[in-house]
C-alpha cells in the first residue's frame, strides 16, 4: 500500500483520488482473503468487480472508479499487463441535468445560515463548483473590481468570475472570522497555511502571510498530508 501511495504521488495524483484507489485497492486485498496481488490473476480481478455490480450494485461511475484503481496496481506496482479480462468499462448513464431557477436557488439560500449561507450564494452567483467555492483563498478576491480568482478549477485551469456586489458584506465577515482564526494560530506559535505539496519549501514563512488563509477556514489544524507540517486547511 505504501508502493501505491508513493507512486501516485510521483505521478501527481490529487489527493482525492490517492484515498480513492487505496480504498479501492485496500478492498480488492481483503475481498480475495488479503491474498497478495502478485499473486492473484485475471479470475480474482473479475470477481471482485462482479461483486460490486452484482451484489453490491454500486453505480458506473464507482465500478469504473475501482477498475482504474485496479489497472494502476498492476501496471504501476505488481508490473504486469491485465490481458483478456472478461470484464469492460461501464456506460454511464445519460441523464439530463436538473437545472433551478435563479428564484429556486434563493430560496434555498434563504433558509440557509452563517458562513453555508456565503458558500452557497457563491456558488449560485459566481457559477462556483463546491470544491472550487471551499478552496478560496483572502488573495483570490478583489472587491474593488468585483472579481474572484479561481485557482486550478475544471480541468486544472485557471480562470476569473465575477463577484456578486450584495454579497461584499457577507464576504467582509467572513474575512474577520478567518482574521480571527488566523491571529489565534499565529499566538500559538502556529500560522501555516495548507498548500499544494513542496510549495511549503517554495514559499517559506509567506504561507504564514494572511492573504494565503482559506475565506473558509477548518475548526482544526492538522497535519499536511504530504509534507508533514502543521497547517490549517479549509472546511470539509
Amino acid at each position: 500500500m505504501e508502493s501505491v501511495r508513493q507512486e501516485l504521488r510521483t505521478k501527481r495524483y490529487s489527493l482525492r483520488t490517492e484515498k480513492v484507489y487505496l480504498g479501492w485497492i485496500k478492498s480488492f486485498i481483503l475481498f480475495n482473503d488479503k491474498m497478495h496481488p502478485n499473486d492473484m490473476e485475471n479470475h480474482e480481478i473479475e470477481r471482485f468487480l462482479n461483486h460490486l455490480a452484482v451484489n453490491k450494485q454500486v453505480s458506473s461511475t464507482t465500478q469504473n472508479q475501482a477498475f482504474y484503481a485496479l489497472i494502476f496496481l498492476y501496471r504501476h506496482i505488481v508490473c504486469r499487463e491485465i490481458t483478456d479480462l472478461k470484464y469492460s468499462l461501464t456506460k454511464r448513464d445519460r441523464t439530463i441535468p436538473t437545472v433551478l431557477t435563479h428564484e429556486e436557488a434563493l430560496s434555498i439560500i434563504s433558509h440557509i445560515g452563517g458562513k453555508y449561507k456565503l458558500i452557497a450564494s457563491l456558488l449560485d452567483g459566481c457559477c462556483l463548483r463546491i470544491n472550487e467555492a471551499l478552496t478560496l483563498r483572502i488573495k483570490d478576491m478583489n472587491l474593488a473590481n468585483n472579481t474572484l480568482f479561481v485557482f486550478r478549477g475544471k480541468g486544472r485551469k485557471d480562470r476569473y468570475t465575477l463577484l456578486p456586489q450584495s454579497l461584499h458584506e457577507q464576504i467582509n465577515i467572513q474575512v474577520a472570522h478567518a482574521k480571527k482564526v488566523h491571529q489565534k494560530d499565529l499566538n500559538e506559535g502556529f500560522g501555516l497555511t495548507s498548500l499544494p505539496p513542496s510549495l511549503i519549501r517554495k514559499y517559506n514563512m509567506a504561507a504564514k502571510d494572511f492573504s494565503w488563509q482559506y475565506l473558509f477556514p477548518s475548526s482544526t489544524r492538522c497535519e499536511h498530508p504530504h509534507d508533514g507540517y502543521i497547517c490549517r486547511h479549509h472546511i470539509h
